[in-house]
């Protein structure tokens, strides 16, 4: 019998996609004028995004993105207007490689100095590349990068001020990771920010902290997980903070030797449980429980249903080791696990964790209403694939409907190719789906990149406005909006 291949044809060319990866080597401050439809005239403040910038040191290409200098957007809406400004994050290393025009550090995944494995052998430290995200809290503007300090700019100029210990809250050597996340309170209580720094080792060391308003540190609660620890982000409810700590092995020595960039040691181990770690946020002792094998980047959100915990989680089957002789703009996303929407269901009474799929379909970089941070909530909205199965690169917008399980997409298919949505809140709106979502999307057909604004209630309308950008903008990871107009 003939087999038939049932996959849907591509809604994308390879080519396209790789384009977006190219370097933007300059620094741009203007209004912009080209815009299709009109920006709500009550979206006012920032939107700042950060990103790789730099795919390449001087011709040299990096072996992977995430090894790219961090380079943080500001996009300013008032009066129905907008402003775009970009500034690389002058990091130590970043000042060094530009002075030199050659690569002098080695990537965690992946890019080495030249010379091979001798001008890399012993040679442990890494550049600080600042590229992760970026946050504004207590009056300061942070690029986070998991592995080290972050970096405090000037949110008008985005002029970078230096590395931060956050209010001394840091030490030199610490690393506080990319994923903060704001707990917006009970009403009449002024939100907090909440962060973590991890130390891996023998014991993976971690220590959250608690911020308020002003910046200072109100909270800290520390404790140790065995072993290598891979934790990219986490997650909180009123009473907890929850970790999940991937089935994963590192091998350091292939890094040790020269051979191999740190994240390429970094083994999955699908026989290995994913082991959830719940820690209360006042007193109280901290749980473990296990679940079975999967790999969590991010976290969408959770709330308290009496004893259970509801964590809403993108997922993958596994966590395919980073080839070091692969160029990662030939990737092939038919080979690759796709990220999936599962909610995990956790009975602290009964110490067990189940798990469903809620959202098949491609996808990454959930966002919702700040306010239902840690609450129960109906609405998420996520970056996703055209196709409905398989793996693919972002090119939709994908809102679902937790409650009555009905979801609405916006696709920029077959030329566009999406970054993280952001929800921006209307104001004085009282509907939890009520907002704009804001997204970077590359256009290959123009080879430069639009910020769309969609109203959440009706995706499918598409933008309300779409504002061009006289260039493009590399793919970028992750940001925030914020109300100021700096």
């Amino acid at each position: 019998m003939t087999s038939v291949d049932t996959r849907p044809a591509a809604a994308y060319r390879v080519a396209d996609w790789q384009r977006g990866y190219e370097s933007l080597t300059t620094e741009y401050s203007y209004a912009i004028e080209d815009i299709e439809g009109e920006i709500p005239a009550e979206l006012e403040g920032t939107l700042f995004r950060n990103g790789p910038g730099k795919l390449d040191v001087n011709g040299t290409p990096l072996q992977h993105p995430f090894d790219g200098d961090g380079m943080v957007c500001a996009i300013t809406f008032k009066d129905g207007k907008a402003t775009f400004r970009n500034r690389y994050v002058r990091t130590e290393g970043f000042l060094a490689e530009s002075a030199a025009g050659k690569i002098l550090y080695r990537g965690v995944f992946g890019t080495q100095k030249p010379g091979g494995w001798l001008a890399n052998l012993f040679d442990l430290k890494v550049k600080n590349i600042a590229n992760t995200n970026v946050v504004y809290w207590g009056d300061r503007l942070l690029a986070l990068w998991e592995a080290g300090l972050p970096h405090e700019l000037n949110p008008a100029t985005l002029e970078t001020l230096g590395p931060s210990t956050v209010g001394d809250i840091l030490k030199p050597s610490d690393a506080w990771s990319a994923h903060p996340r704001i707990d917006p309170g009970e009403p009449g209580q002024d939100p907090i920010l909440v962060n973590f720094s991890l130390k891996t080792g023998l014991t993976t060391q971690v220590a959250v902290h608690e911020l308020d308003l002003k910046g200072h540190l109100i909270r800290v609660k520390s404790f140790n997980i065995p072993g290598f620890a891979f934790i990219h982000d986490f997650i909180l409810t009123p009473r907890y903070y929850i970790f999940f700590q991937n089935p994963v092995a590192l091998n350091p020595f292939p890094f040790v030797l020269g051979l191999r960039g740190a994240g390429q040691c970094i083994d999955f181990k699908a026989d290995r449980p994913t082991r959830v770690w719940i820690v209360p946020r006042g007193e109280g002792a901290v749980q473990t429980l296990e679940t079975a094998s999967c790999f969590v980047f991010h976290h969408a959100n959770a709330y308290e249903d009496g004893d259970t915990l509801v964590v809403d989680s993108i997922c993958y089957e596994n966590f395919p080791t980073v080839d070091p002789e692969q160029d990662f703009r030939d990737i092939d996303f038919a080979t690759l696990p796709e990220g999936q929407l599962w909610r995990f269901r956790i009975d602290l009474a009964a110490k067990t964790v189940e798990h469903e799929a809620i959202a098949t379909r491609c996808c990454e970089f959930p966002t919702l209403n700040p306010q239902q941070v840690g609450r129960p909530y109906q609405f998420v909205t996520i970056g996703t694939a055209h196709e409905s199965i398989g793996n693919a690169p972002l090119q939709a917008i994908l809102k679902l409907d937790l409650k009555a399980g009905t979801q609405s997409l916006w696709s920029a298919a077959p030329h566009g190719f999406v970054s993280e949505p952001l929800f921006v809140a209307k104001p004085h709106a009282c509907a939890e789906d009520a907002g704009w979502i804001l997204s970077l999307v590359y256009d290959a057909s123009h080879h430069r990149t639009d910020i769309i604004i969609l109203d959440n209630q009706d995706l499918e309308k598409g933008p309300l406005a779409r504002l061009h950008l006289t260039h493009h903008v590399p793919y970028g990871l992750h940001g925030c909006f914020v109300p100021q107009v700096f």
